[in-house]
């Protein structure tokens, strides 16, 4: 596609969010004027701060409607802002439901695209891999999921670059075209339950998530390629793609955990296919650190070892961060629910966790029925109603040698705004 296959076209916004409005963004500043609404639930006043300028343009109008496939239908063009609500008879009725990576991955000067996805691991993966090819000298671009909407670089772009994204199940399941790299790093149960009332993306089933997933290579042909974890390898991959697999490295690394070796051993796969020197790429591991909110260890403090892993939103995620550490563990769990089952992970608390402080929400009364169907002490099980107060209760469990974890298993809506807020007061009152 052109850019210009944007003028004069009616364009429906489901969310604005901060990849619909870099792609508003980047088109106002093309000089495109399509005629623009946007359907939020939220009055625009309370989008004033975040994004200020597309509230001022006087091709675009807002509501505050939900709506249904008879009013989307009038439409050319429906940018569905990722994980943004729509009614699955009005997806079923509508066939041109897009996104803003869609256009990305259509309008990029560049073919040298990684697209990194999976239940876990994605954002680590996909940063390692920016560093390594960083470091190798290479000009490299990250965004996606992780954090920036490629289309605030796509004008610096140039031919020859290389692009990594982080791609999750909502940026992808709007896609009918796939980058030349794909990584898969794992697949497991996920986002299969509304966890935020105020937005309740989640897919109908775990074969719908698959499938979402799977866009990533869907629409690969034979000179791209696959990577993907060898514990996936029972599962359909009819891709047209060169598929290579991964299992786990063993190069020095900062990281902790066997996954994070998983991780690892996908990003120096990508980088050795891509003719990576590999000096460069052993050394650039041994020193990375991490992202924030994946066990990121955050100190020490009276001989109690303190770990952030706020991110962990899932019961497989908490069951890999405990299988990282074989020092005692006080754990912080809990939260919102996902419609996740906390039947193997109860289990693995109880053969390997030392006291369990739970977060009020949704989710906490399950979390809690199964700990003690697995005979988990009752004693050794708080719940609390603040960070500082878990953080208090955890103390009185520990001792030198012991670690505290923050790996809730849970979403983060209720008593925080979200993982990232969660992590931040753990690191706050930690070492305070």
């Amino acid at each position: 596609m052109k850019l210009t296959d944007f003028e004069n076209k009616s364009i429906a916004c489901i969310g604005l969010g901060a990849e619909n409005y870099a792609l508003l963004n980047y088109l106002e500043k093309n000089n495109l004027k399509p005629a623009i609404t946007i359907f939020e639930f939220k009055d625009k006043s309370e989008f004033v701060d975040r994004f200020p300028r597309a509230l001022k343009w006087p091709h675009i109008s807002w509501s505050t409607k939900r709506p249904d496939a008879k009013i989307l239908s009038d439409f050319d063009i429906i940018l569905r802002s990722p994980g943004a609500f729509m009614s699955l008879d009005s997806r079923a009725r509508l066939e041109h439901v897009t996104g803003p990576m869609h256009y990305f991955l259509e309008l990029c000067p560049t073919k040298n695209v990684i697209g990194v996805s999976g239940t876990k691991g994605k954002g680590t993966t996909a940063s390692l891999i920016y560093a390594i090819l960083k470091k190798a000298g290479k000009k490299v671009w990250l965004g996606g999921n992780i954090g920036t909407a490629p289309f605030e670089f796509l004008p610096k772009i140039k031919e020859g670059d290389w692009v990594v994204l982080e791609l999750s199940s909502f940026q992808l399941e709007d896609i009918d075209v796939s980058p030349h790299i794909a990584v898969m790093t794992n697949f497991s149960p996920e986002h299969l339950a509304p966890a935020d009332p105020n937005n309740p993306n989640y897919h109908e089933s775990l074969n719908a998530y698959w499938q979402a997933k799977f866009n990533i290579t869907r629409y690969q042909n034979k000179k791209d390629l696959l990577v993907i974890n060898q514990k996936l390898q029972d599962k359909n991959l009819n891709s047209k793609a060169k598929i290579k697999f991964f299992s786990q490295s063993d190069l020095s690394s900062k990281l902790p955990g066997e996954h994070n070796k998983e991780n690892i051993a996908a990003a120096v796969l990508v980088a050795e296919t891509i003719g990576v020197d590999e000096k460069i790429i052993k050394k650039t591991v041994a020193s990375f650190q991490g992202l924030p909110h994946r066990l990121e260890k955050v100190g020490e403090k009276n001989g109690v070892t303190y770990y952030n892993d706020s991110f962990a939103t899932t019961p497989d995620a908490t069951i890999t961060a405990l299988k990282s550490f074989s020092a005692p563990i006080i754990l912080l769990a809990g939260g919102a629910d996902k419609g996740a089952d906390f039947y193997a992970l109860a289990k693995y608390i109880t053969e390997t966790v030392k006291a369990v402080v739970l977060f009020k929400g949704e989710a906490t009364p399950h979390l809690k029925r199964e700990l003690l169907n697995a005979n988990f002490d009752k004693n050794t099980i708080r719940e609390v109603d603040s960070m500082k107060e878990a953080i208090s209760v955890a103390r009185s469990f520990a001792k030198s040698g012991d670690i505290i974890l923050l790996s809730p298993a849970c979403a983060s809506f209720g008593i925080f705004k979200n993982y990232k807020d969660r992590g931040e007061q753990f690191k706050k009152y930690a070492l305070t």
